[in-house]
């Protein structure tokens, strides 16, 4: 495969899934990962791609990638991030789950749990954790996103911000270089603000694509939660601020 028709095929691979690692575009383009770093590094200069740790992503820092798309994209990968959240989860625990395929998840994984209390802003994740008769699940008031099963606004910001839990369990879309924690909409991100603010303990789900990728709505920074599980470690400036800040990292 030459170069012009490799990076058409690059291009729509992003376009279609909204990231792609090197090592799946290695697999997909039969070549090396020095050769799929080069292109991705040209793409990026001509503003065709956006280039992450790791891989590559679409430009538009406004809009997600489909729901569909996220919920099949770094499956294996989001497992095992899922995995171990879950091992970290006491029984009797309580705990906050909000928005995200990566929560989603988690929760599945908290099936064989004992007497859990949680409180959550997801539609999926309660329908699953209501299966378990010994756990108390509370699903927050607010609008439903139609795109996702999330649950946002005002009254859901409100609803969080009656409960104190051991454990606030959260996705992101993206973290900066210098530590913020980015996302895609406003409404979403005022409710896991005030999830990060009535948690003892903040776990953040997060795989290694999420790294300086780009959305436009800052939720945070990573300095505010307490622990950090992925599948990769982060970039150097990432690990400077998770040490400084005495931040748990957890290498699912």
């Amino acid at each position: 495969m030459n170069q012009t028709r490799r990076n058409e095929l690059i291009v729509s691979l992003i376009k279609q899934r909204g990231f792609m690692s090197i090592d799946d575009l290695v697999s997909e383009c039969d070549v090396t990962p020095q050769t799929i770093r080069r292109d991705l590094n040209q793409l990026a200069e001509a503003g065709l791609i956006s280039r992450y740790h790791g891989g590559a992503g679409i430009n538009a820092s406004w809009e997600n990638t489909p729901y569909q798309d996220r919920k099949t994209f770094n499956k294996s990968v989001k497992e095992r991030i899922a995995e171990a959240i879950a091992n970290m989860i006491p029984d009797g625990a309580s705990l906050f789950i909000n928005i995200g395929t990566t929560t989603e998840l988690v929760a599945s994984k908290l099936l064989n749990h004992r007497n859990l209390h949680v409180v959550t802003n997801n539609i999926h994740v309660a329908t699953i954790l209501s299966a378990k008769e010994d756990f108390s699940v509370i699903i927050a008031a607010g609008e439903v996103r139609y795109r996702d099963g999330g649950i946002i606004g005002e009254a859901t910001c409100d609803f969080i911000s009656q409960f104190q839990m051991d454990y606030g369990i959260i996705g992101i879309s993206g973290i900066s270089a210098d530590g913020a924690l980015l996302d895609f909409d406003f409404r979403e991100v005022k409710v896991s603000q005030a999830i990060l603010k009535n948690s003892r303990n903040v776990i953040l789900a997060a795989d290694a694509s999420k790294f300086e990728r780009c959305a436009m709505v800052k939720q945070g920074h990573i300095s505010q939660v307490n622990y950090l599980v992925c599948d990769e470690l982060p970039p150097t400036e990432i690990q400077e601020i998770i040490k400084q800040n005495g931040i748990t990292f957890i290498k699912a």
